[in-house]
Formats: C-alpha cells, sequence, structure tokens
C-alpha cells in the first residue's frame, strides 16, 4: 500500500518528499488547507492564536483564520477584547494550525498589521444575521452577570435594529505577517518532519530541524 512516505507518492502535497521539495511555504500552507478543508470534521481554517501583553505575559485561544486575496492569515475580532488588546499594545504573535485526521502541523510567527474598514464591514456582513447581532452586544473578555443579561441584550438590540446591522467601531480584522513558518509530519517512533521556512532577502530559507 502506497503511504505519505513512500518515494512512489512524491506528488501528494502532504507527503514528506513534497515538503522536502517544496520553496514556497505559502503554497504549500494552501496545498495542506484545501486537504484539511476536505477531510476535517469541523473547522479546518481554526488554528490556536497565541499573544503576549508588552510584558511578555501570553495568553492562546482558537480563532477562525479567513484568508484575504493578498494575505492568508487574517483573523476578526472584538479589538477591546483581551486578544484585541494584547495585539494593539504588542503587535506580535503566532498561529498553530493542527490537523489530526492528517497529522500535520503549520505554525507560523510574525507581526500583526489591522485591515481597513471597508475590509472588516465586508467580512462582518458576509456573516449571519444572529452572528453580527452577536458581536454587537458583546462585552468580549469582560465580566457577565448571567447568560440571561447577555440574551435580553441580543433580542432588544435585535428588536430595535430590523435592517442592516452596522459594525461595531471595535470590531475589526487583523492579519499576521508571517516571517517564520513551520511545517510538521507525523512520523512512526516519533522520528518526525520539521521544516521551517524563515524570511531571507526577497525569498525564503529552508531549515530541516530535528524533531
Amino acid at each position: 500500500m502506497t503511504t505519505l512516505r513512500d518515494p512512489d507518492n512524491t506528488a501528494d502535497p502532504l507527503s514528506t518528499f513534497f515538503a522536502e521539495s517544496a520553496t514556497d511555504p505559502i503554497a504549500l500552507f494552501d496545498l495542506w488547507l484545501n486537504r484539511a478543508t476536505a477531510t476535517e470534521p469541523n473547522d479546518p481554517t481554526a488554528a490556536a492564536l497565541a499573544t503576549s501583553t508588552p510584558g511578555g505575559i501570553p495568553s492562546v485561544r482558537m480563532v477562525l483564520v479567513k484568508p484575504t486575496a493578498h494575505q492568508r492569515f487574517c483573523f476578526y475580532t472584538n479589538g477591546e477584547s483581551r486578544k484585541g488588546s494584547e495585539l494593539l499594545a504588542n503587535p506580535h504573535a503566532a498561529l498553530c494550525f493542527h490537523w489530526k485526521s492528517l497529522r500535520r502541523q503549520i505554525r507560523v510567527e510574525g507581526s500583526i498589521t489591522g485591515l481597513n474598514a471597508e475590509q472588516s464591514d465586508t467580512y462582518f456582513h458576509s456573516r449571519s444575521r444572529a452572528s453580527q447581532i452577536g458581536a454587537a452586544v458583546s462585552d468580549q473578555s469582560r465580566a457577565l452577570a448571567d447568560r440571561a443579561t447577555m440574551e435580553q441584550r441580543f433580542e432588544a438590540f435585535a428588536d430595535t435594529h430590523p435592517g442592516e446591522i452596522p459594525r461595531p467601531g471595535y470590531w475589526r480584522g487583523f492579519c499576521l505577517d508571517p516571517r517564520s513558518i513551520e511545517f510538521w509530519i507525523d512520523g512512526a517512533n516519533r522520528l518526525h518532519d520539521r521544516f521551517l521556512f524563515t524570511r531571507g532577502g526577497d525569498g525564503w530559507l529552508k531549515t530541516r530541524l530535528y524533531p
């Protein structure tokens, strides 16, 4: 049986042999994400987002990554939430995609930039009406007395906004501009394959790492 490690399987983007010969990490990411989209049962674009305060205190949570036409690693959130506040105060972050069905992982590290209002508006209004209302009424990351209070705010806002939901000014998009991307391939006996791409000049430098 052909496996992802067989030399005859070099055309498979998930194979070690394909990753070993790859020179463009963005193109390789796209190939892996396309496969994950076809195989993962839930949220193939979900990734752990790690941020920290300027003093170096870290925090991490899952986000849904939404690529744009020119940037792969974008996501949207309440800019007044803990992650939003940390990103604004310390615009550096890391993402980790892990696809159990593929036994593959990608780590991305880089600096953070904000999407403009038009881009944030476009994505906000592509979401369901209920999701838009939920974003508008949530004081994300701040104390909530009870669930009933949140549900009442949701219903009251829906009643007073029968038409288009305005995007709250604090709800915005961020993009991670990668300075390094690492591809991890599960291996037998914990002999995993790791390929690290780091920016160098106008291109990428590639290094194989010990597992």
